[in-house]
């Protein structure tokens, strides 16, 4: 079987490319940095079985980043048959370096120009077969977004995949440095790429007078996600409550008949364990739809990168720059992804301290602890606004961290970020990146969720002595703690289970409780008062946000003593936030 790399600068579409050659869903985005793992997949090419390899998104290659390093390497050490290397049709001036570099290195190359739409919007001429003449080696222009010019693509990879070449490891110590690339590559584009004499005035302009605002850029943004958790909750919410009554009806006409000949205990584990916990975590699968179609729109679009602009001149007093932030909104869907992706970043002392703040970035399955306790204890108007302070309340423990750590941690890395035109989100690519999400949450729930709610069931039936269970004999060894922040002793077992996925979390009060997911809502509500349920909720949303983000964080850091300083961070920090609030409000007298 032959093997083709993927190769290509941040931001060229090179993810989606991929996407469409193979059919997979990898995570597509409109900033530099997205692509931070090694994936492969296999396609029909010519005849020939070709595994194609999507390395992670480089400048050059000098290897100064992780990414860098991690393409060199395996570029030297692996075999390919051939590379496609992805461009931005619109930049060549900037990115033809690069592809100087890669044909230097002996690997057979097939170029690809992508966003040709966009380039032909900004006026650009272009002539692929005469760059091709000067390159030696074919050019094809595309649009992968609108699959434009791709039976010419396909063609040429035909091609490719059926000659003779033999498989090779490039050789990157003949590549010329980026100075000399980039003196070639203006040559060879002198005749067959320019630019007008003035880029056409259009939509990006008038957008980044006020989006890219000094003054009014980061409200505007603040305004932008509020009307995205606004319409979540007004689209998601029935959505949620409709999968909610369908789960009920579920189990009062189909389950309960079906497992009453069993045994009580068995029918209690299977009912109140297993379909409770698990039930009432599927409920969310709407609203994390909405949210993540939403999501995929802003990142689309380009205005992420204008944020991270924008909020670099602040970040840089806390030792940080704009990828902090733009890592910090990837971590909207995930902290995992987007502490790899701090692989860009040059200087260790600039990841360490980008990798503390991440994971007080409020992830989705965060948010569904999020969603649930700001539906429960504020009205329907009153909760988009709560959730919006609590996002706003990440931001400010992760600006707070950075404060603390800058000085630990400190780097001088110069930040250069591309800021890419706007674009009109594709609607496939958006549905795609949310039934991704989806997907993998509901992989989630179908196994490990599953595991966590039934051992949560065990807990609160095995007996542990003097008329007491597991569960609350470990919330009584941990009163001493939980107390002080107002969090009641059967809440220990969810919280404990929530260092492991905050997925797991509302599962395990359902069972806790022995309610479903509209029953839970009504029982926290005669359990707890508002204070206490908002005191469980901040510590929830700023202590561990699960055992993957910990294990990724020793990877990336390679050190198990920043590891720990980082989750002990985080716990003193929740407890201190919960102990405020808690403390504060029977301190001013206010009513719960």
């Amino acid at each position: 079987m032959k093997r083709f790399a993927l190769i290509g600068l941040p931001n060229t579409g090179k993810s989606t490319l991929f996407n469409r050659l193979t059919g997979m869903s990898q995570r597509v985005g409109n900033w530099p940095g997205l692509t931070i793992d090694l994936c492969s997949a296999k396609l029909l090419l010519g005849g020939h079985m070709v595994e194609l390899v999507d390395l992670p998104g480089i400048n050059d290659l000098t290897a100064y980043s992780d990414d860098e390093a991690v393409v060199r390497d395996v570029l030297q050490t692996t075999a390919f048959d051939g590379a496609l290397l992805v461009m931005n049709a619109g930049q060549l001036d900037r990115q033809l370096p690069l592809a100087i570099q890669i044909l230097a290195s002996g690997l057979p190359c097939h170029i690809v120009l992508n966003m040709a739409d966009e380039a032909r919007l900004l006026g650009i001429k272009l002539d692929p077969a005469g760059l091709a003449a000067q390159l030696g080696t074919p050019v094809s222009l595309v649009s992968a977004k609108h699959m434009e010019g791709w039976s010419q693509l396909m063609a040429g990879l035909n091609r490719l995949a059926a000659s003779k070449h033999i498989a090779v490891q490039a050789d990157l110590n003949t590549i010329p440095d980026t100075t000399r690339a980039l003196t070639e590559a203006t040559q060879k584009l002198s005749g067959n790429w320019s630019l007008p004499a003035m880029l056409p005035s259009g939509m990006t302009e008038k957008l980044d007078h006020w989006l890219m605002h000094p003054w009014l850029g980061l409200p505007l943004f603040f305004i932008c996600m509020t009307l995205l958790f606004n319409i979540t909750y007004q689209i998601g919410t029935p959505l949620q409550d409709g999968m909610s009554a369908g789960m009920d009806w579920i189990k009062l006409h189909a389950l309960e008949p079906l497992f009453s000949p069993l045994p009580t205990i068995i029918q209690s584990l299977l009912l109140d364990g297993v379909w409770q916990g698990v039930s009432t975590v599927l409920t969310f699968a709407p609203i994390l739809f909405v949210f993540f179609i939403l999501m995929a729109m802003v990142e689309d679009s380009g205005y992420l990168a204008r944020v991270a602009y924008l909020t670099d001149a602040m970040m840089s007093r806390l030792g940080l720059d704009g990828r902090g932030f733009v890592m910090q909104l990837m971590g909207f869907g995930c902290n995992v992804p987007a502490i790899m992706g701090t692989r860009v970043m040059r200087e260790r002392s600039q990841r360490l301290l980008t990798m503390l703040v991440i994971p007080f970035s409020l992830c989705s399955a965060r948010l569904q602890v999020a969603v649930f306790f700001s539906g429960i204890l504020f009205t329907a108007q009153q909760a988009p606004w709560v959730l919006t302070a609590l996002y706003l309340m990440t931001f400010a423990v992760a600006i707070f961290t950075a404060w603390v750590f800058k000085h630990r941690y400190h780097a001088n890395e110069a930040f250069l970020l591309e800021v890419p035109p706007y674009r009109l989100p594709g609607g496939a690519h958006m549905l795609t990146r949310a039934v991704s999400e989806v997907r993998a949450f509901l992989r989630l729930a179908s196994t490990f969720i599953l595991l966590g709610v039934v051992l949560v069931w065990l807990l609160t039936h095995i007996p542990a002595g003097a008329d007491r269970t597991l569960a609350v004999a470990i919330g009584q060894w941990m009163a001493p703690v939980l107390d002080p922040i107002g969090i009641h002793q059967e809440l220990a077992v969810a919280l404990l289970f929530g260092f492991i996925a905050k997925e797991i979390l509302l599962g395990s009060l359902a069972v806790i409780y022995g309610v479903s997911e509209a029953g839970l809502a009504d029982m926290l509500v005669h359990h707890l008062d508002w204070i206490s349920a908002m005191s469980f909720l901040i510590f929830t949303l700023v202590y561990v946000p699960c055992l993957s983000t910990v294990a990724v964080m020793h990877r990336e850091s390679k050190s198990w003593a920043f590891t720990s300083l980082s989750v002990a961070w985080s716990v003193a920090l929740a407890w201190l936030l919960s102990f405020a609030f808690y403390q504060g409000m029977h301190l001013w007298g206010i009513s719960a």
